[in-house]
């Protein structure tokens, strides 16, 4: 049994469940190695506190767990088989035969699939095993932070590639298309969200979607993309102008590439989290642009691109060696456009590192 299986089975045993169920495609994942996206099928590991773990799976994905690495019993099925009644079976293979307690993922698990559950076990009651999956996922591993790296590394190249792409009349779509094209030909099946890149006042909408707008001069462009590399997401976000930039743009760049710098200055073990938003939210603020920073500072990234630690102001908990997370904060005008300038972090031992090195200064490109 591998250590993340190994660290959460004891957790079970300690807590008292009788099993858990583990649904979600990002923590099978993470605790098999397995990556699955099983659409409207069900996926899932049942993991014990003294038995060994199985996983049910669409029976057209038992051969790639396999690949994966995954040595424990598979339990495939069919698209007309009842998958339940396979688990039940197993769980009373395993001397299963009532289930007081069962660590599930509360804030995802369909209801449908939690009473398929409790019909089998009438007494049963559900845990949380959020609190301990974040737990373990939250400090990564050198294998982690190997592709984390690289991941971000391929998240520059996008980003060079889009500013490269830039060409007075060109659209939104046809540089988010070359930008995705030419990550594809690197090997990237799969990007962490869905890409944008914003001209002109859509730079001003936080998550805009690109469209036909055509770039002009003295626009500004915003870039916001990432890579799923080998189970991993990068993030990143740059702006620029094109061609020429006026006191306006430069003014609420400044300010944001202040905050950003002054915010990764103060990333280091020990540091609460809710104080990294504090700093950015405080410059901006004091520049007088606080009602146009709207969302929190950043977001935990790893196997999902937003996952734990929460990034708010609020957070009380402590930074750690070894948390990744993105620092973005931003400065959004409606009808003059927006500026955010966002980084992949990882905390080390005395501070921090940016996985993500794109330059930040303002650039005017395309003159």
């Amino acid at each position: 049994m591998n250590q993340r299986l190994e660290s959460f089975s004891k957790w079970l045993q300690e807590s008292g469940q009788t099993f858990a169920f583990i649904h979600s495609s990002a923590n099978v994942f993470y605790l098999s190695n397995f990556e699955c996206e099983p659409h409207e099928r069900l996926l899932g590991m049942f993991v014990f506190p003294d038995k060994e773990p199985f996983l049910v799976c669409p029976g057209m994905e038992v051969s790639q767990a396999r690949d994966a690495g995954w040595k424990y019993e598979i339990i495939g099925h069919g698209d007309a088989d009842n998958p339940w009644d396979m688990i039940h079976s197993a769980l009373k293979d395993r001397g299963v035969t009532e289930a007081d307690h069962v660590a599930i993922e509360k804030e995802t698990l369909s209801y449908e699939r939690a009473e398929q559950i409790m019909k089998r076990y009438p007494s049963v009651t559900f845990n949380s095993a959020e609190e301990k999956l974040h737990e373990l996922r939250l400090i990564k591993d050198e294998d982690e932070l190997k592709i984390l790296r690289k991941a971000a590394e391929l998240a520059d190249f996008g980003v060079e590639t889009g500013v490269n792409a830039l060409r007075e009349g060109c659209t939104e779509m046809e540089v988010l298309a070359t930008i995705e094209y030419e990550l594809k030909k690197k090997g990237i099946r799969e990007m962490s969200f869905s890409t944008m890149v914003l001209f002109g006042e859509k730079s001003g909408q936080p998550h805009g979607n690109p469209g036909d707008r055509k770039l002009k001069k003295g626009d500004l462009v915003l870039f916001d993309l990432g890579v799923v590399l080998d189970g991993y997401c990068s993030d990143i976000t740059r702006t620029v102008a094109f061609q020429e930039v006026n006191d306006k743009q430069k003014e609420i760049y400044d300010i944001v590439l202040e905050a950003q710098l002054e915010t990764l200055n103060i990333s280091k073990p020990g540091t609460r989290l809710g104080d990294l938003d504090r700093k950015a939210r405080d410059i901006i603020t004091n520049a007088g642009y606080g009602d146009f920073f709207p969302h929190r500072i950043g977001h935990g990234i790893g196997i999902d691109v937003h996952e734990y630690p929460s990034m708010s102001e609020n957070n009380d908990n402590l930074l750690k060696e070894g948390m990744t997370y993105t620092i973005e904060p931003g400065i959004y005008l409606p009808d003059i456009g927006g500026v955010r300038i966002e980084d992949d972090v990882l905390v080390t031992k005395d501070g921090y590192e940016t996985l993500t090195k794109f330059p930040k200064e303002l650039q005017i490109v395309g003159k």
